[in-house]
């Protein structure tokens, strides 16, 4: 499968003294990422990262991501643009040594084989982590149906119940 964003960069190009590349989404890229991300559009996408090689073909990395997009409100299921703007570390290691940590406070690692990292999908894995599940527009509550102080999920049945029996 090929990347909706791919920016291959070669482990031997890091140097001694590392390497900064800045990743930048074309408009085609936006538009595969949004369809991937499972959101309406991705205006804007672009990722600064400084890699710096570490000991055994490790590859220290911080970034910063930034984003504008269109998210979908749960709430009231209207359109509303959102910008990520998120600062990161992670590892890229080589296929097979990444670490047993299930410590979700420790730092990701990324595989990588042959030789060459990925950042554009790195950049896209970034986005994804970032994004909330339950997007909710500026403003936007939910509100709940029934009288005051008669909410919950038989709110509706105890309704019924009352009517029925005023009946009787």
């Amino acid at each position: 499968m090929t990347p909706e964003l791919s920016r291959p960069v070669r482990v031997d190009a890091l140097g001694p003294e590392g390497l900064v590349v800045e990743v930048v989404a074309d408009a085609a890229e936006c538009a595969a990422v949004a369809l991937r991300l499972g959101v309406p559009a991705v205006h804007a996408l672009s990722c600064r990262f400084r890699l710096e090689p570490a000991s055994a073909g490790r590859i220290a990395a911080t970034g910063r991501l930034r984003a504008r997009l269109v998210r979908e409100c749960v709430v009231s299921l209207d359109e509303f643009e959102a910008t990520h703007d998120e600062r990161f570390r992670l590892r890229f290691v080589p296929a097979g040594t990444e670490s047993e940590d299930d410590d979700p406070e420790s730092e990701d690692e990324i595989p990588y084989a042959g030789g060459v990292i990925d950042l554009g999908e790195a950049a896209v894995e970034q986005l994804a982590l970032d994004l909330d599940p339950y997007p909710k527009r500026p403003g936007a509550e939910l509100e709940m149906p029934g009288e005051e102080g008669d909410v919950g999920p038989f709110a509706a049945l105890a309704a019924l119940r009352r009517a029925h029996e005023t009946k009787d």
